[in-house]
């Protein structure tokens, strides 16, 4: 008898399942909740298990579907019901989204304006619930050269070394550069430190001839150009 009722438990999850891929498959994910999407994806990693109640309690502990995705794998893996694949899945999706969009703007593309480097940035940093300071590293025609990581911080600090941005825009043959980092769930509104290091890191590039053309902050509400304030 319990045989019999674990083999239609196991119908009903799979019935559930299928209608959960089918309704993707032909409407998308805009009609999903948020659960639903958790749902849906941890039924790839876990495919005999009813992963609603999970779904639900992980929306439960990290209060929405972006706090989950961006969840440490290493703390996920330890949730009920989850593992090591599961956390892989989950915590795979910003970091596959960041390369898609940044995919999207093709190898080089011209940043030749605040908003399309304001625009593309927030793309590059998509996901990131900790600090990183980029440079972009630019040519004669404002064309990407390269998107350099030159810091990744804690969550509230980045600390950035103008002798180290040098060696990037130098060793990436930089015209003229883009600063940018990003404030995660912070103000979009540029700290005392930020200007500090930024007028730091403009005089050390000038001396050698690479102009700073902007610094961008980027955050969950979009992104600030400092040159656009006339701060730069």
């Amino acid at each position: 008898m319990v045989k019999m009722d674990m083999k239609k438990g196991d119908r009903m999850h799979e019935g559930h399942r299928s209608r959960l891929r089918k309704r993707f498959l032909e409407e998308g994910l805009d009609h999903f909740e948020d659960h639903e999407i958790i749902e849906l994806l941890l039924s790839y990693a876990l495919p005999r298990k009813d992963t609603n109640p999970i779904a639900h309690e992980l929306m439960n502990k990290y209060g929405s579907l972006s706090g989950v995705l961006e969840a440490d794998p290493k703390e996920l893996r330890n949730s009920k019901g989850l593992g090591a694949y599961s956390a892989i899945l989950l915590t795979l999706i910003p970091n596959l989204t960041r390369r898609y969009l940044k995919d999207k703007w093709g190898e080089k593309p011209t940043l030749n304006s605040s908003e399309k480097a304001g625009n593309y940035l927030v793309d590059l940093l998509a996901g990131r619930n900790y600090e990183v300071f980029y440079v972009l590293c630019l040519d004669n025609q404002n064309n990407l050269i390269y998107p350099a990581l030159v810091h990744e911080g804690t969550i509230n600090q980045a600390p950035v070394y103008p002798r180290i941005i040098v060696e990037t825009a130098l060793r990436h043959k930089a015209n003229s550069v883009i600063l940018a980092h990003n404030h995660p769930g912070g103000s979009l509104v540029p700290s005392k430190a930020d200007i500090q290091a930024t007028e730091k890191i403009k005089n050390a590039l000038t001396a050698i001839e690479i102009a700073v053309l902007d610094h961008i902050i980027v955050g969950n509400d979009g992104y600030i150009s400092l040159a656009s304030k006339g701060i730069l």
